[in-house]
């Protein structure tokens, strides 16, 4: 992977209240911390952070969004990983991201 640092974890994705509302994957508010206390410099608007992620057999190129109400980084699912990976909402999921 191009990344440089390897993060893993396992959380319950969970979907925005908008109508047609994005997926998402919260992660860990201490892990979050770190990353943001290590790679803040190299967040681009909005507190984006570029990426690589992984879920089950699929790895895409995305990025995370620190978000500071939930004062954590989100990690976008695409509707394309969901179907191919058969991911649900609060059923937890495991994730590896590379920053």
């Amino acid at each position: 992977m191009n990344g440089k640092i390897k993060y893993e974890f396992s959380e319950k994705p969970w979907q925005h209240a908008s109508p047609g509302g994005w997926y998402f994957v919260s992660l860990p508010k201490e892990m979050a911390k770190e990353i943001r206390t290590s790679l803040k410099s190299e967040e681009e608007g909005w507190g984006r952070l570029k990426a690589v992620a992984k879920v089950g057999k699929s790895d895409w190129k995305t990025a995370i969004w620190f978000d500071t109400k939930a004062n954590t980084y989100l990690l976008p699912l695409k509707a394309e990983i969901r179907k191919k990976e058969g991911i649900e909402i609060d059923k937890e999921l495991h994730v590896i991201i590379w920053l």
